[in-house]
């Protein structure tokens, strides 16, 4: 039972003070003056104040409420090391058990660090969770908190958190623990292809150990090279980015016996490979309604240096002009076909022919060029078919098709062939998806017999009209048709011309994403997502090994011609290998060396300074190093339940506040001055006031 008194007024307390002031001060005058009687008038006025004041006795009848204690559990990747697993869920089930027993405490568990999102599972974020828990609880009822971890929390506060109840951490692991890793201490996100990149590492030992030890360095899943480095040190690196868009170089180092992992003994830099400009060579073989075309296209690309020659005379046209009258300069065909050859990425023919302006040898040293890795595009008119064509030259042995001496002036739409369709070069190109294409018409092609390689568009009567073909290490193009300059001019609408120009340069420059063969994968938060363009129609499921060595297979999907997607989600963060025939790809899911695993080695110092401002204690699990009352292979500590100024933690238990804060059921009224009781004292006090004043 729960007694309290409570005023009722039966008037506002503005009248009541009218009323009850002025008596009040006469009976204080009697009383002063020593008057006969006054005393009873007191009393009688007394009397009066209190009915009118309307006193009430209440009894409430109240259900206690309970504390809410947390229990926040570990369950990042750094606790699935050694038996830390077993420890904490050996630690949960006795706290479970031992919390049970008290009525006052509502218990909440909360696991953290087993979100899906990649960014909240790289980092042991427990105070988040922690907030979470108490988020709907007043500070009056929150008992305490216990976190079951190893330590290696990213979001500890410096000092007390936001609640006033003791904070307890247990601690899995083991004292004495070793562990080495690596890690960048700086590397560029960009790098220039083929140029060296700096870098620098460090390796680090929690034992003090400042010996050598070999560090292997890979680049896109090839070794590179191995270097020795002092473990302690800066160590500096130079490494040679092989290809544009996304390199991964990764640094490992070999487990040493007694390390308490080899997770963090790899470490990963993602850098993005720019290629310098490339060079482009366009000769012109005489001025023609689409000669501006590829240089306009050309020169608008601001990843191209463009080096353009148009032969406006050629040798055999000899009008006696002299020569310091001409405003051009002769052609440089030694520098550019011999001395220089090497510095272009492409070379492109623009309705060229031979007329003796390029020596019959140079011919030879454009194969060579092309054989060895280099880049030709023959954009054919009429010439290609003539008696000048430079298919009569040492340069047949690179051609991808020979002319038949036909040229054919027939209107046509350029369409694409089924390899056309799946070819990345001319793959969704905009407007051919119908039929007829939704661009213009063009009303020449070359006629050519055998072609080689493959013929991605078709012309007039379906012959060939774009051929793109592998020489040796080097690529070759040919465009049979000198009309693209319609698309250009906006002819019936106009046409992708720069789409496909584009296209056609850069994979004649060995673009990497124009290959027609390629895999690719990339991670995307906890999934990891595989790419594969081919020409074949169906290349099969990808083979995918995961960080810890296991083998998944990913069925892959036709999602547009040419082009399969497969995906799967995983649970590790870490570098992946993914193979398909041939080729092989990596991937890393997660961001680039977590903090989970910068640092795992289990530690007290993490949470002491909170645990410590708010009267709690950090203590490990370990049956061995600390004191409590041994369960499986963890020593719990006791439970005692403690008043909010009492102390929380003991050497073998720990304390958690119990709130005195309740819930209302009922309440029961009894008023003093009410029916006949209240009216009896009322009229005693009266008629003793009168009987003293008769006498």
């Amino acid at each position: 039972m729960n007694w309290s008194i409570s005023f009722e007024p039966l008037l506002t307390w503005p009248l009541l003070a009218m009323v009850l002031v002025p008596l009040l001060l006469l009976a204080a005058v009697g009383l002063w003056f020593r008057q006969r009687g006054a005393i009873f008038r007191f009393a009688a006025l007394i009397a009066l104040g209190a009915a009118l004041l309307n006193p009430v006795f209440l009894d409430e009848e109240r259900e206690a409420l309970k504390s809410v204690v947390a229990v926040i559990v570990d369950r990042s990747q750094s606790q699935d090391i050694g038996d830390r697993t077993k420890q904490t869920d050996e630690a949960l089930a006795g706290l479970q058990q031992r919390l049970a027993r008290f009525k006052q405490f509502d218990v909440r568990v909360v696991e953290a660090g087993k979100s899906e999102a990649a960014e909240e599972r790289t980092e042991t974020k427990l105070f988040a969770a922690l907030e979470g828990a108490f988020r709907d609880v007043p500070p009056s009822r929150i008992g305490g908190a216990i976190m079951i971890t190893d330590g290696e929390v990213h979001d500890a506060p410096p000092a007390a958190p936001d609640f006033n109840a003791p904070l307890h951490a247990l601690i899995t692991g083991n004292e004495h623990e070793k562990d080495r890793r690596i890690r960048f201490e700086n590397a560029p996100r960009f790098g220039l292809v083929g140029k060296p990149l700096d870098m620098t590492y460090r390796v680090i030992a929690t034992d003090g150990e400042t010996g050598p030890v070999d560090v292997r360095v890979s680049v896109n899943g090839e070794q590179v090279a191995v270097e020795e480095a002092t473990i302690g040190q800066p160590m500096p690196l130079q490494v040679t980015i092989p290809g544009a868009g996304r390199n991964i170089v990764e640094l490992s180092i070999d487990r040493e016996p007694g390390e308490l992992t080899d997770a963090n003994n790899r470490a990963i830099a993602l850098i993005d490979g720019i290629r310098e400009n490339l060079r482009v060579l366009l000769v012109s073989g005489e001025p023609h309604a689409g000669e501006r075309t590829w240089r306009n296209l050309l020169k608008s690309d601001a990843s191209v240096d463009l080096v353009h020659f148009t032969i406006l005379r050629p040798p055999e046209k000899q009008d006696g002009t002299p020569i310091n009258e001409l405003s051009l300069i002769a052609f440089p065909t030694r520098e550019l076909f011999v001395e220089k050859i090497k510095d272009f990425d492409l070379i492109i023919f623009d309705r060229y022919q031979h007329r003796d302006v390029l020596p019959i040898l140079y011919y030879d040293y454009i194969s060579e060029y092309v054989e060895k890795g280099g880049a030709l595009l023959i954009a054919a008119g009429p010439e290609y078919a003539g008696d000048a064509s430079i298919a009569r030259t040492p340069l047949m042995s690179s051609l991808p098709a020979m002319p038949t001496g036909e040229v054919i002036d027939k209107a046509f739409y350029p369409r694409l062939t089924d390899l056309g369709q799946r070819h990345p070069v001319t793959r969704g190109l905009d407007g051919s998806a119908s039929e007829p294409p939704h661009w213009s018409r063009w009303f020449r092609t070359i006629g050519v017999q055998n072609p080689e390689g493959e013929v991605v568009m078709k012309g007039a009567d379906n012959r060939p009209l774009l051929l793109l073909d592998h020489k040796g290490e080097g690529r070759v193009g040919m465009l049979l048709s000198d009309q693209g300059w319609l698309w250009a001019r906006g002819f019936e609408g106009g046409g992708p011309h720069v789409q496909l120009y584009r296209r056609i340069a850069h994979w004649l420059m060995k673009e990497p994403e124009l290959e027609e063969e390629r895999l690719t994968a990339d991670g995307r938060g906890m999934v990891l997502e595989i790419r594969r363009q081919t020409m074949s129609d169906d290349p099969g499921p990808a083979q995918v090994i995961t960080p810890s060595g296991k083998a998944l297979i990913v069925k892959l999907e036709k999602s547009e011609p040419g082009v399969f997607l497969g995906s799967i989600e995983t649970k590790e963060i870490g570098l992946y290998q993914i193979g398909n025939g041939d080729l092989t790809a990596l991937a890393h899911v997660g961001p680039v060396n977590a903090p989970e695993f910068s640092d795992v080695i289990s530690t007290e110092d993490r949470l002491k300074a909170p645990a410590e401002a708010t009267g709690g204690s950090v203590r490990r699990l370990a049956a061995s190093s600390t004191l409590g009352q041994l369960t499986g292979s963890v020593a719990l500590p006791s439970i005692v339940p403690v008043r909010a100024s009492g102390a929380a933690s003991g050497a073998d238990w720990i304390g958690l506040r119990t709130t005195d804060d309740s819930v209302l059921k009922a309440v029961s009224r009894v008023p003093l001055f009410g029916g006949f009781l209240g009216l009896g004292l009322l009229l005693l006090a009266m008629g003793a006031m009168w009987y003293r004043e008769g006498r």
